[in-house]
């Protein structure tokens, strides 16, 4: 695979396509890691992936807006064995970096949206990154009411029995605590103390953890808290979420008052006040890493003033005011031993590496992502080879390269399928905006293809769509092979059919199941006939249209009904319908073609009118249903003086509102500052009301 061309080189119309694709692969990548629990590619080529998009919104000014198209990486969805808990404030995941010079960069970002001279005074905290499970813990007149794992970001488990039995983490706290405070932290378990309960468990002949981590997540979701009691877990704070007062201005503040409240913080924190302060800590903590007692994976670097921390905001998966410096991949030598094809829902072809198993940082890995047939051919990986794997986090490793003095005399050129192997389609590269073929192979099978059917449907039931517990993969693959799910909503029809008299062979009767997982797995899919019109669109599959997206066209069409008639009229690449789905904050051209191509498809159609027979999607819960402009398109316009545009668009967000790139006759306010010209004038022509920007902070009350 050759090196991508600068994106100084690229035109708007090969950025827009570049572009369009990295946030395809980044979605698929973060269903393969926290849908599937089956991840491809290392944290490094993740992150790769994630840096050269923002590159190219960085040239391209105008992609900024489909960002959205990009998944939050924030975690897995709660499980139904846990009851689920909606977090008030969302629990985002972070944004990473991996050489010193981006801490200065992130330094930068900061500046330039609050629009901070360099000489501005601006301090960071910096602590350890703990490898640990997410855990918020809420706090009611002092008493621990509420303990939830972050779940996907908006939902968790209510782990609160559990959590009780963590000796570190107090029930009720010291001294004048706020009447509501829900502190966020980190579970873990020492290194020693690891060893040793591995040892019990080998000498038990109980399941093994891989890694500290792994053990510390699994036994804070055991079902009976007496197990997680005998489990040695602790606690770190170093975070809050929904709070009636905050009991400082600053980071450092915040976790002073945790410390006066009896809770546990990490005493490794530290103040910076410059990029080389904050550099100059990780390599002090990378330097001494293995004598902590605990695993860490980075150091965490946040803004330390909790008011320019609010003025801030988040993007769509992350804060903007705190990043993860993470730490360097490890590396392992192996043999390929083959490399399978696997199909994906869009017909995407992808090559993995099938490894004799070899441990790296601790996990033993057995596969390992090849990317593609370009990546294969660049790195000449042949079956037999000893190759040199990756790691970085806890995923599986990608193969770095091949230790060619040691090939078998007999090794042959992998030679990538040009057929698919589920369907037996031909299997061709799509040529891109410049002509040149696209990274990936795809089926062209389509609708007769079964791996893609089998994977639009894993993807239907998963974690973060429509979440049916107990119907994973493998039912999934089970139920399809013998033609009792074909389409979503035969999951919703599987009860009837099973249950008719007619029907000769029962599912309890298959190899596998029983009467009380049969009975469970029916209670399971009738819980999901009512869901989130965000899950609901995520669930359909739509080309470019992931969890981010997703909830963009959910809060800007409220219901279901809109958002079809306005996608079915869509099919008119000059009409106001297309025009209205370019216009959403974060959709942009790419994701509305992708978007009405799906329903003005007709087999769509069907298959979406069977499925809504079965199911009602809701709308959304709003961001803020009591802000004067929230469910209002706003459209920024002009010179902002006392905020930057970025800054104004997220507080207009945080408000409920929905922030346009530009006006329409649905458009609802403009705020116009000194230089406004066409969107003024369009404003006027159409009607819309215009207010200044001294005038926005008087009507959503923050003047």
């Amino acid at each position: 695979m050759k090196k991508p061309a600068s994106v100084s080189q690229l035109s708007p119309l090969e950025a827009r396509a570049e572009h369009a694709r990295l946030a395809e692969d980044i979605a698929a990548h973060d269903v393969a890691y926290h849908q599937k629990d089956a991840p491809v590619i290392s944290d490094a080529a993740y992150d790769a992936l994630r840096r050269r998009y923002e590159e190219l919104e960085a040239a391209f000014p105008e992609l900024v807006e489909a960002t959205a198209s990009l998944s939050r990486k924030v975690g897995a969805a709660p499980s139904e064995k846990f009851g689920k808990v909606r977090h008030v404030v969302p629990m985002l995941s972070l944004s990473n970096i991996f050489e010193a010079p981006e801490a200065g960069e992130f330094v930068e970002r900061v500046r330039r949206f609050l629009g901070l001279a360099v000489d501005h005074p601006l301090a960071f905290t910096a602590e350890p990154k703990i490898d640990g499970l997410s855990c918020s813990i809420r706090y009611e007149r002092g008493e621990l009411v509420q303990a939830a794992t972050r779940g996907d970001g908006y939902e968790g488990e209510d782990v609160t029995a559990n959590v009780r039995t963590i000796r570190e983490i107090p029930h009720r706290l010291k001294g004048d605590a706020p009447a509501v405070l829900e502190v966020r932290g980190e579970i873990y378990m020492r290194k020693q103390d690891f060893a040793a309960m591995n040892a019990r468990q080998e000498a038990e002949g109980e399941k093994i953890f891989a890694n500290p981590r792994n053990a510390a997540a699994g036994s804070l979701r055991q079902l009976d808290p007496a197990i997680t009691a005998k489990r040695p877990l602790h606690f770190f704070a170093y975070a809050w979420g929904d709070m009636s007062e905050a009991p400082a201005s600053t980071q450092m503040g915040m976790i002073e008052a945790f410390q006066s409240l009896g809770l546990p913080t990490n005493p490794q924190t530290v103040l910076c006040q410059t990029p080389d302060d904050l550099v100059a800590f990780y390599r002090h903590i990378e330097e001494n890493r293995s004598s902590l007692d605990y695993d860490i994976d980075g150091v965490v670097y946040k803004v330390d003033d909790l008011a320019l921390r609010e003025r801030l905001g988040f993007v769509s998966r992350s804060p903007r005011w705190a990043v993860a410096h993470k730490f360097p991949a490890e590396q392992a030598i192996t043999t390929l031993r083959g490399i399978d094809i696997q199909v994906g829902r869009t017909g995407a072809l992808t090559p993995v590496a099938r490894l004799e198993p070899v441990t790296v940082g601790g996990v033993v890995v057995t596969n390992a992502t090849l990317h593609n047939e370009d990546e294969i051919a660049r790195k000449d990986v042949r079956v037999g080879d000893t190759v040199v794997v990756q790691r970085a986090g806890d995923v599986i490793p990608q193969i770095v390269s091949v230790v060619l003095d040691k090939r078998p005399k007999d090794a042959k050129a992998y030679a990538f399928a040009h057929t698919c192997p589920a369907c037996g389609s031909a299997a061709v590269r799509e040529l891109d905006a410049k002509g040149e073929a696209d990274a990936v192979r795809r089926c062209t099978g389509g609708l007769v293809c079964p791996a893609q059917a089998v994977e639009r449907l894993k993807h239907f039931a998963s974690r973060n769509a429509f979440d049916i517990e107990g119907l994973g993969d493998k039912q999934i693959e089970f139920f399809h092979e013998r033609g009792l799910i074909r389409t979503p909503a035969d999951i919703f029809t599987l009860q009837a059919r099973d249950s008719d008299p007619a029907t000769l062979t029962k599912i309890r009767n298959f190899e596998g199941f029983g009467e009380t997982s049969v009975r469970n797995l029916f209670a399971a899919i009738e819980a999901r006939r009512r869901v989130p019109l965000n899950r609901f669109i995520f669930a359909l599959g739509i080309r470019h249209v992931g969890e981010t997206n997703a909830r963009r066209l959910a809060r800007h069409f409220e219901t279901f009904d809109a958002l079809r008639a306005v996608a079915r009229a869509a099919g008119d690449e000059a009409s106001e319908a297309r025009a209205e789905l370019r216009n959403i904050e974060g959709v942009g051209d790419v994701v509305a073609e992708a978007v009405a191509d799906f329903f003005v498809e007709e087999h769509n159609e069907a298959v979406l009118d069977a499925l809504l027979r079965e199911v009602t999607p809701e709308p959304m819960e709003q961001v803020k249903n009591d802000s004067p402009v929230a469910g209002k398109t706003i459209v920024f316009t002009g010179a902002l003086e006392r905020m930057t545009r970025e800054e104004a668009k997220a507080m207009a967000e945080r408000l409920g509102a929905k922030v346009a790139g530009s006006v329409s006759k649905k458009t609802d306010l403009v705020v116009a500052g000194p230089g406004a010209g066409s969107k003024l004038a369009k404003a006027e022509g159409f009607g819309v009301e215009v207010i200044t920007e001294d005038q926005w902070f008087e009507r959503v009350g923050a003047g």
